[in-house]
């Protein structure tokens, strides 16, 4: 991985740091009701604040197109923000411009400003050179803590770094950090997890990833088009039978590369996707042709603990079934579990990321015993795939 600044790289004494988070948390009756992006950025706030800089907060939230919308303003989520850094928040009712020039000319050391949502401004996701330059004309250094947002090359997410000395915040570095152990200078072999429903969907993450680990699992609605590609009947379930020829190229590429695909061995099947629905667990080859399948059974698990055990560095992206629903939540639950113990072991290194996944994992009990969980999710998937995220190169080509 190129280099890139840190806080610890940089000179903030006396200076307005503005530092792009990501704070796009859900909000119901204009109260937060999920804290965890909010929660992830204090050690950044608290680290500039430490290093004598005056944090100006640059965020967006949702999708308002470049108009203001009251309801996607950043100010409902001020006291979820004021509580988890233990201190009042300024806040600015523009990110540009003379509101914005005189909220942070009056900030003393110690204190945090918060500016109004950047996506009400066009020039935010159009990356415009005069809108970034007003942004950067606020502030003496710019810090980007919003791995999560690094895929857009947006003014506050790419522009800046561009303009101002530049580095990473503490959940930046960490999530570069990780992804870097995962698939930049992993220590091997290497496993990939991934599921989810569809293949056309995660078609350029299963090419880039054959090229790079040693295993890959392949779960949810996903297996069941590679069983079809393979000659095995599915019944009603889920699959991509027009995607059965690129499965077959992904199947022969993975051979040719020395990567070793697992599919299921063993199903559990239902006449019905609902909580609680009766179901049989069947060799692979035995679905009914009125029956789904809805998970991997007990040997696919074991297989693939056995497979774990034999590897040093695990990436999981998408569950194994129909999580959301109890008992097709089995498999994901215990192959989460066996990546957590043998985490806490010391014998591997595993870093997870994707809403579904986090949700998974969580639902599993086994969240806090990987070595990393990203927050990001479209950035997440990007990196996986091999592309380049423009606001990671933008950090590491930055100004120093």
């Amino acid at each position: 991985m190129a280099r890139f600044h840190t806080i610890d790289d940089m000179d903030l004494d006396g200076k307005v740091v503005l530092t792009r988070v990501d704070v796009n948390v859900p909000v119901e009756n204009g109260q937060v009701t999920d804290t965890t992006r909010i929660d992830k950025i204090v050690p950044t706030v608290k680290d500039i604040q430490a290093k004598g800089g005056i944090p100006v907060l640059l965020a967006h939230f949702d999708r308002p197109k470049g108009q203001r919308v009251d309801s996607m303003s950043l100010r409902q989520i001020l006291p979820a923000l004021e509580a988890a850094l233990g201190q009042p928040v300024v806040f600015s009712d523009d990110c540009i411009g003379g509101p914005a020039k005189r909220v942070v000319a009056a900030l003393q050391p110690g204190q945090v400003a918060l500016m109004e949502n950047t996506r009400f401004h066009a020039g935010e996701e159009s990356n415009d050179a005069t809108f970034t330059a007003s942004l950067a004309a606020l502030g003496g250094a710019y810090v980007n803590d919003a791995f999560s947002a690094a895929h857009r090359a947006h003014a506050s997410t790419e522009g800046l770094a561009r303009l101002l000395n530049a580095g990473a915040g503490r959940l930046m570095e960490a999530e570069l950090k990780a992804l870097d152990a995962a698939l930049g200078d992993p220590q091997r072999p290497v496993m990939a997890v991934v599921g989810g429903a569809k293949v056309s969907s995660k078609l350029d993450l299963l090419m880039n990833l054959i090229e790079k680990v040693d295993h890959l699992v392949i779960g949810g609605g996903m297996a069941n088009t590679f069983l079809v590609a393979q000659g095995v009947e599915v019944g009603k379930s889920l699959a991509e039978r027009d995607m059965a020829d690129t499965a077959r190229a992904i199947l022969e590429k993975a051979q040719a590369t020395g990567c070793r695909i697992h599919l299921p061995v063993d199903i559990v099947v239902a006449r019905e996707f609902k909580a609680g629905a009766a179901s049989e667990t069947l060799p692979v080859g035995d679905c009914p042709a009125d029956a789904m399948i809805l998970d991997a059974g007990p040997a696919t698990v074991e297989a693939l603990r056995q497979a774990m055990t034999a590897c040093k560095t695990l990436i999981w992206n998408g569950p194994l079934g129909a999580f959301e629903i109890e008992p097709f939540d089995a498999a994901t639950n215990a192959a989460a579990r066996a990546a957590a113990e043998l985490t806490a072991q010391g014998a591997l290194v595993s870093v997870a990321g994707g809403g579904d996944t986090v949700s998974a994992l969580n639902k599993a009990g086994a969240a806090e015993g990987f070595t990393f969980i990203s927050t990001a999710g479209g950035a997440f998937l990007e990196w996986m795939e091999g592309k380049t995220l423009p606001g990671v190169a933008a950090l590491q080509a930055a100004k120093r």
